[in-house]
């Protein structure tokens, strides 16, 4: 029997076994990888980025007129 890794859910902080074969991995379920979908999508989580690409692709730049 294989022993595998033990982690907490992102989300809940539930123990998920770290197998291959679980789809919702690193989640304990479907609901968890939703939550975490609609937090991404709400703009909840972010990773940083360089502040010149981020004020370069802000919608508040304003646009230069030729």
């Amino acid at each position: 029997m294989t022993q595998y890794p033990i982690v907490a859910c992102p989300t809940c902080a539930a123990p998920v076994e770290w197998r291959s074969d679980n789809p919702t991995r690193p989640f304990c379920g479907e609901r968890c990888k939703l939550i975490d979908l609609g937090a991404w999508a709400a703009e909840s989580h972010s990773i940083p980025g360089e502040p010149l690409l981020d004020e370069l692709f802000s919608e508040t730049l304003q646009t230069p007129h030729h």
